[in-house]
């Protein structure tokens, strides 16, 4: 069984809380195969990777806190970036408005490496915490595009092959885009945002995916999860329940609330 959970909305769309509560429901080991936070925005996060010397976000260390197994946010999270918003100052190295790349950390076979934006001011503490002077500096599109393929890649086609070797899993998408891994084929897929939950059968939304990539709109570039849904009709639809924090952070609770969504979810796949 192969679940993906996509988000509806760019940020806060509750992909996280939803993904745990159905690794609770499951026992299906859950993956991040991308993840990032801002300098500004996930401070506490931040602090706690110069502190620790490990580049991970809040996503990945709740999925992995969820799982059966033991492994570390990096094993399910292998490719992490840091940020910096940066008001007013174009679109920066990687086209995106209000926000510049400051660096990657990337896992394979259990090693960290790092990819440092060499048009970037990294604040000092992260310069001390992670090895900049000695990771590859990147200036250029095509200089970055060159070492993703080089480190990202195989980074990420591990990740795919150990699904494969599995032959289960809940991989959990990263702001709205539709699919974090292009291999991956899901049987069910849950894309959630504030107050609903849309179902979709798994191999339909896969191929919406190769449709939207193709469009004038999104070119080469990932698809859009609304670039993708607005080609489907859902399965089905379920009203997702405000929870507390306190509720969110407990799995159990979660599986019962979402229960209804998930009993769909399940159905489908």
């Amino acid at each position: 069984m192969r679940l993906l959970v996509a988000g509806g909305a760019e940020v806060d769309a509750g992909k996280t809380t939803f993904t745990t509560g159905l690794v609770a429901r499951t026992g299906v080991r859950g993956y991040k195969p991308r993840a990032g936070n801002g300098y500004w925005y996930d401070q506490d996060d931040y602090r706690r990777a110069v502190e620790t010397e490990r580049l991970y976000g809040k996503d990945a260390k709740r999925i992995a806190a969820a799982n059966p197994d033991s492994a570390p946010p990096e094993a399910i999270n292998p490719v992490h970036r840091l940020w910096m918003p940066t008001p007013g100052r174009g679109k920066g190295l990687l086209g995106r408005e209000g926000r510049r790349f400051l660096l990657d950390r990337v896992t394979l076979d259990g090693d960290d490496s790092y990819v440092v934006n060499g048009d970037a001011e990294l604040p000092p503490a992260a310069t001390r915490a992670f090895p900049v002077d000695s990771s590859p500096h990147v200036e250029s599109l095509p200089a970055f595009n060159d070492l993703m393929e080089q480190r990202h890649a195989p980074a990420l086609s591990a990740l795919a092959d150990e699904i494969d070797r599995r032959g289960e899993a809940i991989v959990e998408s990263y702001a709205d885009i539709a699919r974090p891994l292009s291999g991956f084929v899901p049987d069910a897929v849950a894309v959630v945002e504030p107050r609903r939950c849309r179902i979709y059968d798994g191999e339909r939304y896969d191929k919406a995916c190769s449709v939207a990539s193709g469009s004038a709109r999104e070119g080469q570039l990932e698809e859009h999860v609304g670039s993708v849904t607005e080609l489907l009709d859902p399965a089905a639809t379920v009203t997702l329940p405000a929870l507390s924090s306190e509720e969110r952070s407990d799995v159990g609770t979660v599986a019962d609330a979402y229960a209804p969504a998930y009993d769909e979810l399940l159905a489908v796949a």
